[in-house]
């Protein structure tokens, strides 16, 4: 890579910095999630919503659509649990009402109850016309996005088994959304080159201590490494063409982790760097500057050995001129 292509790329990183930090100056953009959620819980054949504590106990359970049914209305329906598939506890309270002995009153007395639930994607051979469709986009690949993924050195698997973008690093593999369920392609792809460059920090890579050391979404690594992935992402779209002015939802997502850091602007300046070493490791730029240094160092030392010797060649014409003088 010559200094020209070099200093190209050193600027996009610029480039793409100031342009998320004048967002940031703007104020911050409601962030969202460019895939299409799973939705709220919902009982499949009742249509109703799961309330209260239901909603987070059943969603967290990540499933591609969150409907739901009881054993029993799974069968209703002709339809059986696939083998070693666990269900979901559902609780709710219910009233009863039971007279004070002392006061002769009516009190209303809670209880609690709870009910087990499958998720759809636990039950086989339920009518596909009780299954609610979900909002798919014919969304295609990029051929340049697809070319810096395939060139990834040493890139973790790359898998689609959840409706979440996450990155294992125990395992060392990415999880991705399908595609086809993204606003659009691009999307898709910022989500990817974010979980990318989290992968970078694992320690047969650039071992970075954010990752490695993070103890949790308050901690400050944990903050701090969001910032990198979100910045190195940016500057992967920028590379890959995807156009800079659709930086707002990455700026609005760096903002919410800045908030979390005290809006201290120079966290900004310490996940550019970060950033940059884990995009540059992932379009194996670096690779690519050192084997220049190792030919810079062989042309030095072949040139300094010219000059030794075009400096020995002169002593051995002057000593004959001297012999012949």
């Amino acid at each position: 890579m010559n200094d020209q292509n070099t200093n190209k790329i050193t600027d996009v990183y610029s480039i793409v910095t100031n342009r998320i930090i004048e967002h940031l100056e703007k104020g911050v953009v409601p962030w969202h999630k460019t895939w299409t959620e799973a939705g709220l819980p919902k009982n499949l054949v009742s249509g109703k919503q799961y309330k209260g504590i239901n909603v987070w106990l059943l969603s967290a359970l990540d499933y591609q659509q969150n409907y739901f049914l009881t054993f029993k209305q799974v069968k209703d329906l002709g339809g059986s649990i696939k083998k070693g598939e666990k269900s979901a506890e559902v609780v709710f309270w219910k009233w009863l009402e039971r007279e004070n002995k002392d006061t002769k009153e009516v009190e209303k007395v809670p209880m609690l109850r709870y009910y087990r639930v499958f998720n759809i994607d636990q039950c086989e051979n339920i009518p596909k016309e009780k299954i609610p469709k979900q909002e798919i986009k014919d969304n295609n690949p990029i051929e340049e996005c697809e070319k810096i993924i395939d060139e990834m050195p040493q890139r973790p698997k790359i898998q689609h088994n959840q409706q979440r973008a996450y990155y294992d690093k125990l395992n060392d593999y990415v999880n991705m959304p399908k595609m086809e369920t993204f606003d659009k392609s691009e999307d898709y792809y910022g989500a990817l080159f974010h979980e990318l460059v989290h992968s970078t920090g694992h320690g047969e890579r650039l071992n970075r201590k954010e990752l490695l050391e993070s103890k949790g979404m308050r901690s400050e690594n944990y903050a701090r490494e969001e910032l990198t992935a979100e910045m190195g992402a940016s500057y992967l779209k920028s590379h890959a063409g995807i156009p800079i002015e659709q930086l707002e939802n990455n700026a609005s997502y760096i903002q919410s982790w800045l908030e979390h850091l005290k809006n201290d602007k120079k966290f900004i300046v310490y996940a550019s760097s970060q950033a940059q070493k884990a995009v540059d490791y992932i379009l194996n730029t670096g690779k690519e500057e050192e084997k220049e240094h190792e030919f810079e160092s062989d042309d030095t030392e072949n040139k300094r050995s010219d000059e030794l010797n075009g400096l020995r060649d002169k002593n051995k014409v002057s000593k004959l001129v001297n012999i012949e003088r």
